[in-house]
């Protein structure tokens, strides 16, 4: 491991430091910055110290830049004297590799844009990558190492992939919670108590979730497995068809897409 400054200190920067000094990265490795006092406070719970502004003291390796999107160029003008030459991290949905170096004033930064989710808070994340040409083998191993911490990794070789990431599983727990919320607004419906409902639907994701992870059929064989003709299942699903799910899934996501690409724009 290197030397590693976070700058911003939210749930994702808690999630991957947490993930990586749960597998022996030490805390002393590490420093935030964040002005907030409850990102403090997770810091410390981590062993990491927190500091409104850099810590002059820290020679950064790595910087992750783990702010809003709408934050990073102000973030970046404002440290750009302690960036030196750091390998450059960005989880920022929509920031593309030349703002980062526009806004750095690192013209030959050498960049990766991640865009991990937010299931890496309980080291079930899904992250892709992307390394500018510059980036030397030995950075991309640690970018690596650094996401596989939380979760799973997928690296892409054009940047404007990752804005499909995005799409996907940076915006796809968004789109479980929502199926989530309205099946078990069904169940309650249909008599159960809250409690109940929540269980009835929290461990059907997660079962149907980790058959589909451990079973080498694709998703419409364990679909059919689950359909019996004229049963119960396939009346259920014949209603999502009729209402036009499948399309407004697909929809949802090339939303998301277009969304980043437009952010990526500076829109």
């Amino acid at each position: 491991m290197k030397n590693i400054v976070f700058i911003g200190a939210g749930n994702m920067a808690y999630a991957i430091l947490g993930g990586l000094i749960a597998k022996g990265a030490a805390p002393s490795q590490f420093r935030a910055v964040d002005p907030s006092e409850h990102a403090a406070q997770n810091m410390a719970e981590l062993g990491i110290a927190c500091t409104p502004q850099w810590p002059e003291a820290f020679q950064a390796e790595v910087v992750v830049l783990a702010v809003k999107p709408q934050q990073m160029e102000a973030v970046l003008r404002s440290h750009a004297a302690h960036l030196g030459q750091a390998l450059l991290v960005s989880i920022a949905a929509g920031v593309g590799v030349e703002q980062v170096r526009t806004w750095s004033g690192q013209p030959q930064a050498r960049v990766v844009r991640c865009m991990p989710n937010t299931p890496a808070l309980v080291g079930q994340g899904m992250a892709g990558l992307y390394f500018t040409a510059n980036c030397a083998a030995e950075d991309q191993a640690f970018a690596r190492q650094v996401f596989e911490s939380c979760g799973e990794v997928i690296q892409v070789n054009r940047e404007e992939d990752i804005n499909a990431v995005t799409a996907i599983s940076g915006s796809g727990p968004g789109y479980v919670f929502f199926l989530m919320e309205s099946l078990a607004a069904a169940a309650r419906q249909l008599g159960f108590a809250p409690e109940q409902a929540n269980l009835l639907v929290q461990q059907t994701f997660l079962g149907a979730a980790t058959l589909a992870k451990q079973s080498s059929d694709s998703f419409a064989t364990l679909r059919e497995k689950v359909t019996s003709k004229g049963g119960t299942t396939q009346a259920g699903l014949e209603q999502l068809h009729a209402s036009g799910v499948h399309t407004a899934i697909e929809q949802a996501a090339r939303a998301a897409c277009a969304r980043a690409e437009e952010l990526q724009r500076g829109g």
